[in-house]
């Protein structure tokens, strides 16, 4: 399908439809000649919007996840704060009154016209969903959610039954896709090769295996019979993800996410995680350029790419010529990175200073902006790729990860090696080739083939050589900056292990335990009477048995 007529519909999505909803009553809505309805919907134009509300359901998510596990930066000192029970709303709306409710009137439509290639597609669709909202949110409606006549107010189900029914959805959704049936007019994921919507349902399996493995006897048996079918996701041209557009006007702005915050006329509106900033120039890790793009060349109180310590500047950067907070350790970074990289630190939610055309932004991967070419010049509007960038929802340096922890938890270190530098192969490959989405880059500055051999080389060598606790160390640093772009497996594995201990502190001493579920969406608690507000984020879901917060994960 030519590009043009994906932002064609994405126009009509935004600018002429109200997807229906299944908390809606107002009776205009209703009788809305463009509201999708049995009477005038069609089943391709309930596929387009249950694939583009999936698409920001998982940037979304990814994003509250990366937020704690400081691939983002989280700009509240407290936890709770940051994720109180309004900061959820939308991804609860596009999950229930958005996919589900649109997959209860579309499965009716294509079992009616035996689609069984939608069928599957809208399966996987709602089983990752209902995993990650599991993930998120523990306990959560399912068997009586989309039928409001019958359950108006639904109940949470428990969150282990609903992992299970989740992976009972990927085996149907499997068994459909096997079956003949028409293509969609409009699969943006896989632009309708099946084989490949086949590979993501398993590897979606392998996933749930590793989040499962605590508590779950037969998930290592369960994982790596997938792992020996090599019916999995393996490689590049079968990652799963969302392909935003070049599209931004007064309507519709379907550029990606973070390249539409931070590429703006009035300079960039988010901070980066100087944790991750820090993590990345010291470590010397080749995706660096690409996964920031610095404004400036010095930070204030930092040392400048030329080697001079940069002035303090606190009218622009509060910390700057602040104390070291008395929690940290003399080795954790804290206010400034070196080389111009200008972010915040984890938990920091003070004031907005004039800084927007000095603060590092995101890059050209995932979201399409500039290549980091020692250019040190302002962002502004239609930079780099434009934002036609991506959302990684499942990559084939993912499964390798997974592998790789499988191993690892087995005992298997030189397994658990192995896939991991194959992981980080697969990474590294597929963030330099974003390279050229930057016209105006100088790719002289890429890393070289050498530079990254050595990378990983160095890499390997230093787990095969360290302790056990220093092999997770290594293992879950290079997870999480694999998982750059989409934070929820980042989440998952850092509650899953505790590790790496290395993350960046909260700023407040005393933030409150760390989120080891989210309240309910506040739209949700405040109108069902079946779903009672959690009085924190402490409720450990059901594959979470680690030991409670405080105290766990160490670096809250």
């Amino acid at each position: 399908m030519k590009k043009i007529n994906k932002i064609q519909i994405l126009l009509l999505l935004f600018l002429g439809f109200s997807f229906i909803s299944c908390e809606t009553t107002d009776l205009d809505l209703l009788n809305d000649p463009n509201e999708i309805t049995i009477e005038n919907g069609n089943l391709e134009r309930f596929m387009v919007a249950i694939q583009v509300d999936y698409a920001n359901f998982s940037e979304d998510m990814g994003r509250n996840g990366g937020r704690l596990v400081r691939l983002e930066q989280m700009g509240s000192p407290s936890y709770a704060n940051a994720f109180d029970p309004a900061s959820t709303n939308e991804e609860w709306g596009l999950a229930y009154q958005g996919m589900f409710s649109d997959i209860k009137i579309a499965e009716g439509l294509a079992i009616e016209l035996e689609a069984n290639k939608h069928l599957g597609v809208m399966k996987i669709i709602q089983a990752s969903t209902l995993m990650t909202l599991v993930d998120y949110f523990g306990d959560v409606p399912f068997s009586e959610a989309s039928n409001l006549t019958e359950f108006p107010n639904p109940s949470a189900d428990d969150d282990a039954s609903v992992y299970a029914a989740a992976l009972v959805m990927l085996d149907e959704a499997i068994a459909y896709l096997n079956q003949d049936g028409l293509g969609l007019e409009n699969d943006y994921f896989y632009a309708n090769d099946f084989d490949k919507w086949i590979k993501l349902a398993n590897t979606l399996k392998m996933n749930a295996y590793v989040n499962t493995r605590l508590v779950d006897a037969n998930a290592a048996s369960n994982f790596n019979a997938i792992v020996n079918s090599g019916n999995y996701i393996t490689s590049t041209d079968e990652d799963f993800q969302f392909t935003w557009d070049v599209v931004n006007n007064a309507d519709i702005d379907s550029r990606h996410p973070a390249y539409g915050a931070d590429y703006t006329s009035a300079g960039a509106s988010r901070y980066r995680s100087n944790w991750l900033m820090d993590e990345m120039l010291y470590d010397n890790d080749p995706r660096r350029r690409y996964y920031f793009f610095r404004q400036n060349d010095c930070t204030p109180s930092g040392i400048g790419v030329d080697g001079d310590v940069c002035p303090a500047e606190p009218d622009t950067l509060f910390c700057s010529t602040d104390s070291r907070p008395s929690h940290y350790p003399g080795s954790m970074v804290f206010c400034w990175v070196d080389a111009g990289y200008w972010g915040r630190d984890h938990g920091f939610g003070g004031g907005i200073p004039p800084d927007s055309f000095s603060r590092t932004v995101v890059g050209v991967y995932p979201a399409a902006g500039n290549f980091d070419d020692d250019r040190f010049s302002s962002i502004g509007l239609e930079l780099g790729g434009q934002g036609a960038g991506i959302t990684p929802i499942m990559l084939a340096s993912w499964s390798q990860f997974m592998i790789s922890e499988m191993n690892l938890v087995s005992g298997n270190v030189g397994g658990a090696n192995a896939a991991m530098q194959l992981g980080m192969e697969i990474s590294i490959a597929k963030v330099m080739s974003f390279g050229s989405k930057d016209p105006e880059g100088d790719l002289s500055y890429a890393p070289t083939s050498g530079d990254v051999s050595t990378y990983i080389s160095n890499t390997a060598d230093a787990f095969a050589n360290a302790s056990n606790d220093g092999r997770w160390e290594i293992f879950s640093l290079q997870h999480l900056k694999a998982h750059y772009g989409n934070g929820s497996d980042g989440y998952n594995m850092y509650r899953r292990t505790g590790y790496p201990h290395s993350l960046q502190f909260n700023i407040e001493e005393n933030p409150g335990n760390f989120v080891r579920s989210f309240f309910y969406p506040a739209d949700e608690a405040n109108t069902n009477s079946s779903i009672q507000q959690k009085s924190n984020v402490d409720g450990q879901v059901f594959w979470d048995n680690n030991p409670p917060s405080p105290g766990f994960p160490s670096a809250n």
